[in-house]
């Protein structure tokens, strides 16, 4: 490698329980950082105690910066899907998805569909079927987290990380997908 590439670390960052230490490893398993622990303080002096960190400590300190690639990004809390290895519903080449109620889907396909196009935002239906909290769900999936940000604030849908849903806030300068000529509002998916 040159000394002009860089080396890169893909996220997500996860972290190993070892025997002295918690490992930070990138999602190539690299290991980024050790921070290392004694459990047995109480058997060791004061004065060579307090240049330990506890477990709990290291923990905490190894999931902070486990976080970095997240913090890095243009938009931290929306993140990939990352949940389950490649399979039926989630494809690394589509890694953004946004769940919408079903009922929701079924009463607005057209002007969901409509709206997107007229906005140039493609979007996939994985076909995937979910019951959270009492209501069946579809998922829909997209190459890129701009074009799934803006259908997730437009219709009020579920942002998905793994197989659960993620309640981010919606950034401040989220451009706004246009309504459809001649119609002024597409309500969106009931909260819930």
């Amino acid at each position: 490698m040159g000394m002009s590439e860089k080396r890169r670390f893909p996220a997500p960052w996860t972290v190993v329980r070892g025997s002295d230490s918690f490992a930070v490893n990138d999602a190539n398993g690299v290991t980024v950082a050790h921070v290392h622990c004694r459990d047995d303080l109480h058997a060791v002096s004061w004065s060579s105690a307090h240049e330990h960190l506890t477990s709990d400590e290291a923990r905490r300190i190894a999931l902070a910066i486990a976080r970095l690639p997240e913090f890095l990004r243009p938009y931290p809390e929306f993140v990939p899907r990352h949940g389950q290895k490649r399979g039926r519903y989630w494809q690394a080449s589509h890694p953004y998805h946004i769940a919408l109620p079903e009922a929701y889907v079924n009463e607005n396909y057209d002007e969901i569909v409509a709206c997107c196009a007229y906005n140039n935002v493609p979007f996939d239906p994985t076909g995937e079927i979910l019951d959270r909290i009492g209501i069946r769900w579809r998922t829909y999936q997209f190459v890129r987290q701009f074009e799934a940000l803006r259908f997730w604030d437009k219709f009020g849908g579920r942002w998905m990380v793994g197989n659960d849903f993620h309640f981010p806030q919606r950034p401040n300068d989220l451009p706004v997908m246009k309504s459809l000529p001649g119609k002024s509002y597409l309500k969106r998916a009931p909260a819930r």
